[in-house]
């Protein structure tokens, strides 16, 4: 699947028409060891608005990198996290840097610029299904209907 299918330059509904950013889905039932660490670890946040959950920067993180016209966006966890979760080996998975281990990468080609604001760079916003591909508007309405979950992680 191409990974510009799973990431968008969106507005989201909980946070307002104002607030545009990056927006990746995971799939709650993926063959991805990647891919479903990360969906485990999303479990771990703390609920802010209603379906809208915070997770702690030391528990999972992104990454930002842009190459030309392309951006991408890298979930990353601790290489002890990752060895914590079931079937969790973290040298099974991406790239190693600095204790931490790349669980998924998308990209997207995009002239959008993430915001920084106090030298923070600006969060990323994820949303579980289950299924491989959904739409942006399919993905919307599964989290108003309660079915999937919007996290928000801090880059680094």
């Amino acid at each position: 699947m191409d990974d510009s299918s799973r990431m968008w330059i969106t507005a989201v509904p909980p946070f307002g028409p104002d607030d545009v950013g990056v927006l990746l889905s995971v799939d709650t039932d993926s063959a991805d060891p990647g891919e479903r660490i990360a969906c485990r670890l999303l479990d771990r946040g703390h609920e802010g608005e209603e379906g809208v959950f915070y997770l702690l920067p030391f528990d999972l993180a992104a990454r930002y990198a842009r190459t030309g016209d392309r951006l991408a966006v890298t979930l990353v966890a601790p290489r002890a996290v990752v060895d914590e979760e079931p079937g969790g080996t973290a040298e099974q998975l991406g790239e190693h840097e600095e204790g931490w281990v790349a669980l998924l990468r998308r990209e997207l080609v995009t002239d959008f610029v993430p915001e920084e604001q106090g030298g923070e760079k600006q969060a990323v916003l994820v949303i579980d299904h289950l299924g491989p591909a959904a739409s942006l508007e399919e993905l919307f309405a599964g989290f108003e209907a309660g079915e999937s979950g919007i996290a928000v992680l801090n880059a680094q």
